[in-house]
């Protein structure tokens, strides 16, 4: 009983906030004659009848798919790099200028360039949203093997953990909060660029459609696409919060611990 009282209270707390400003926005619309505002209750009209349908599958899937591809690669790509980063301090040295350098670059502008190798094609849009989300990962990554305990380090040297035992004993569990850190950080950011390398260059996925709505003036369609972009973004933040909540079970175990201590 006390759990689902703590789950209802916690839904509660989390809802409590978006609820109240659908209400503000439906009553701040609800006679509005404005043909670029609609009324709100027009716009959730126009989101059952655009979206639960075949754009369903024509292009929501797509876009679904393109940002998991995208972000597991800009996972990948950031811990792979940001490990050897951060373990290596000549690989650091060498490394840094050129990673601050193309870290600079914003990804959209890299677009023309890819459609000249690429294509319009789902390659150029996953490219654009891993060279574009690495970046926290890769960096959070780097700074948390840099600050792995000594102890710890000596601890598994004196055990004679190498290699890919100690990989997976000592530098990934110990960087792990600011590895999950990074990766919240480009979650966001990959959505980001998924709607704009379909806006730019696409035949299908909600960046496109949005734009097709509004070159259309089929307004509330076009609101309904950004009502539906925020909605995709709320579900994914959820998901992964319940994602953190498991990896990193054990780091909170600890923090309590020593706050009991203290």
């Amino acid at each position: 009983m006390r759990t689902v009282l703590r789950g209802a209270r916690r839904a509660g707390h989390l809802l409590a906030l978006p609820a109240l400003l659908l209400a503000l926005w439906w009553a701040a619309t609800a006679r509005s004659t404005d043909f670029y505002f609609p009324p709100l209750h027009t716009i959730l009209s126009a989101f059952g009848k655009t979206w639960f349908s075949g754009r369903l599958v024509d292009d929501v899937l797509p876009s679904v798919l393109r940002l998991a591809a995208g972000y597991a690669g800009a996972v990948a790509v950031g811990v792979g790099i940001g490990v050897l980063i951060g373990s290596h301090r000549r690989v650091r040295l060498a490394a840094e200028p050129v990673l601050e350098f193309f870290r600079a670059v914003p990804p959209p502008v890299l677009i023309p360039v890819l459609m000249l190798f690429t294509g319009i094609g789902d390659t150029m849009k996953i490219t654009v949203i891993v060279l574009g989300s690495m970046w926290p990962v890769l960096l959070n990554t780097a700074e948390g093997v840099r600050a792995i305990d000594d102890v710890l380090a000596d601890t598994a040297r004196s055990y004679g953990l190498t290699g890919a035992a100690r990989l997976r004993r000592l530098v990934l569990p110990s960087a792990a909060p600011q590895i999950v850190t990074g990766m919240r950080q480009a979650l966001s950011i990959s959505i980001i660029l998924m709607v704009i390398s379909e806006m730019f260059a696409g035949s299908s996925g909600l960046g496109y459609t949005i734009v097709q709505f509004q070159r259309g003036f089929a307004v509330p369609e076009m609101w309904s696409g950004i009502l539906l972009l925020g909605l995709l973004g709320f579900a994914l933040s959820l998901l992964f919060g319940r994602f953190e909540s498991r990896v990193l079970r054990w780091h909170r175990g600890r923090r309590q611990a020593q706050r009991g201590k203290s």
